[in-house]
């Protein structure tokens, strides 16, 4: 179960916000016991990308022996 605070993976792109397969987001909220979580993108520096609500589908739980990877955001 994904819980407020957890890290997730988006799991497709939204190239609406410049997001992309892969990226990493921090659950803000959970509405409805998991039927829809707000998440929250930010940059390396902090700052907001994107604030989304996203279905169950679209993330999932990040895995304790994946490892994080940076990239260039590309303006959406």
């Amino acid at each position: 179960m994904i819980n407020e605070l957890d890290t997730v993976v988006l799991s497709h792109d939204l190239e609406e916000y410049g997001l992309q397969q892969g990226d990493i987001g921090a659950v803000v909220h959970v509405y409805k016991n998991g039927k829809a979580y707000e998440i929250e993108f930010v940059t390396g520096e902090g700052e907001t990308i994107a604030l989304l609500t996203l279905t169950p589908a679209d993330i999932r739980l990040m895995g304790e022996r994946e490892i994080l990877h940076a990239r260039e955001l590309v303006p959406a």
